[in-house]
């Protein structure tokens, strides 16, 4: 460092010590220093250009745009990728395709064997078709983040499964495998409210039963679209039903379209 050089920085560093200075203040000190000292002085553009980095940076922080939520993109058919919207947050999955059930052509009586299903499992309720490209679940109610979420998105959230009795009394009960999301998942999505005691479901055919709020949280309660390893049969509920192990099967609310928590 030229002596010039090492006069002026120590002079600086001297001014800067005692004062808060601007960098076109600054500058003007040098110029004023050189006139005094003979010494060449260093440019504007070295002078000021660190400090106007300093405040672009700044600015470009302070007006970043927020990260978006990636918008619902999915339908019944074909794979695709799904993410969530609103509250809802999880990494976008890839959805394998999957085979809509059909109504069948013969529907056994009440608390008949389903063939269709090898008569393993049972026919209650009055079967219901439901249009997958508008089917929602709505979680309402003492909740703080009402819910209105497709199948895809339920698909996408946290899978588990179950083996389980659905008992009828004095009628039947079907021994099967049931695949879904933890209802408590769902419900913490949702935010349930402080005094908040159970919840009702409301099935596509007017059914609509409840369940305490200590059952619906049971790490085994499930929003069942999967009945061993395939989609849930019509007969059976699709696209959702409930499932409580060791609860009564009248519990067990198929063709599912809303959670109301009181």
């Amino acid at each position: 460092m030229s002596a010039c050089r090492l006069l002026l920085c120590n002079i600086m560093k001297r001014v800067k010590l005692k004062m808060r200075m601007s960098a076109g203040t600054i500058f003007l000190v040098l110029i004023a220093l050189v006139a005094v000292t003979g010494c060449s002085a260093p440019s504007a553009a070295a002078t000021i250009a660190p400090t106007q980095a300093a405040q672009a940076a700044t600015l470009d922080t302070a007006t970043a745009a927020p990260a978006t939520t990636p918008q619902p993109g999915a339908t019944p058919q074909g794979e695709a990728t799904v993410a969530f919207t609103g509250t809802v947050t999880a990494t976008p999955c890839v959805l394998p395709t999957i085979v809509v059930p059909t109504m069948p052509a013969r529907n056994p009586g009440y608390a008949q064997p389903d063939p269709n299903t090898g008569d393993r499992l049972h026919i209650t309720g009055q079967a219901t078709v439901i249009d997958l490209a508008s089917y929602r679940l709505k979680v309402t109610g003492k909740v703080d983040h009402p819910l209105s979420l497709t199948y895809d998105e339920l698909r996408c959230m946290p899978k588990v499964s179950v083996h389980s009795t659905l008992v009828c009394p004095g009628f039947f009960a079907d021994e099967a495998t049931w695949a879904g999301v933890p209802l408590a998942y769902v419900l913490d999505l949702a935010g349930v409210q402080p005094g908040a005691s159970g919840i009702k479901m409301i099935a596509a055919d007017d059914y609509r039963n409840d369940v305490s709020l200590d059952v619906a949280r049971n790490e085994q309660s499930l929003l069942a679209y999967e009945w061993e390893g395939e989609p849930l049969p019509v007969l059976h509920g699709f696209p959702l039903r409930t499932v409580f192990p060791g609860v009564e099967g009248n519990r067990w609310v198929k063709w599912l379209l809303e959670i109301e928590v009181y």
